[in-house]
């Protein structure tokens, strides 16, 4: 079970931004800091898939809209790579089995993603870009942050993770809350101006 920690950040961060996940992981064992990340994940062709991968996201996560139908696309990406990374990290330890592993760390992707996904439709709706722009990057520093952590400290970063996890998943169900609530005022504003419309003028 010592590999579960790492399993877990694994999969968090693969929920917000999986081609990160395995550059980082890769390179991590390529040059040596760690010997927990399998030599499949070192291969220089999946380092240069997800590099280029990765610059991809990088930009579309970025831009209005365009992040959301990313992660549209990513809905089923991220669950899997979380699960084939869990997977992989619990076969190089051989202290959980794959099944176990892949289970938790697809689990914990999907879960990642809902929230990554939501909170961005949700920011969506301001009227200005930057938002975006300081989300994404925070999304992305903190992937880096909690990985680079996680190879040195695995089960801190699964607490911080799993903190994060649950900090993001309050603050999505409040923010669809308040998505709802607009909508309906909006809906009924609409409903009103068309019934004024419609309402017979009185006579001169």
């Amino acid at each position: 079970m010592s590999v579960l920690p790492l399993v877990f950040t694994s999969g968090w961060a693969s929920g917000i931004n999986a081609y990160a996940v395995v550059l980082l992981l890769g390179v991590f064992g390529a040059t040596g800091l760690t010997d927990e990340v399998p030599e499949s994940l070192q291969r220089p062709d999946v380092l240069i898939a997800a590099g280029v991968l990765f610059l991809c996201e990088a930009v579309a996560d970025k831009i209005p809209y365009v992040d959301s139908v990313w992660d549209s696309v990513h809905t089923v990406i991220r669950p899997v790579a979380g699960a084939v990374v869990g997977a992989l990290l619990a076969g190089q330890s051989g202290s959980l089995s794959d099944l176990a592993a892949g289970a938790i760390g697809g689990s914990t992707a999907l879960a990642s993603h809902a929230v990554k996904a939501g909170t961005r439709m949700a920011v969506n709706t301001s009227p200005e870009p930057a938002s975006n722009f300081v989300l994404s990057t925070a999304e992305d520093l903190g992937v880096a942050g909690v990985v680079t952590f996680a190879m040195f400290h695995p089960v801190a970063a699964a607490v911080i993770a799993a903190v994060l996890l649950v900090a993001g998943l309050v603050v999505l169900v409040f923010l669809i809350s308040r998505i709802r609530r607009f909508l309906r005022r909006r809906a009924q504003r609409r409903e009103e101006r068309r019934i004024a419309r419609e309402e017979p003028r009185p006579p001169p």
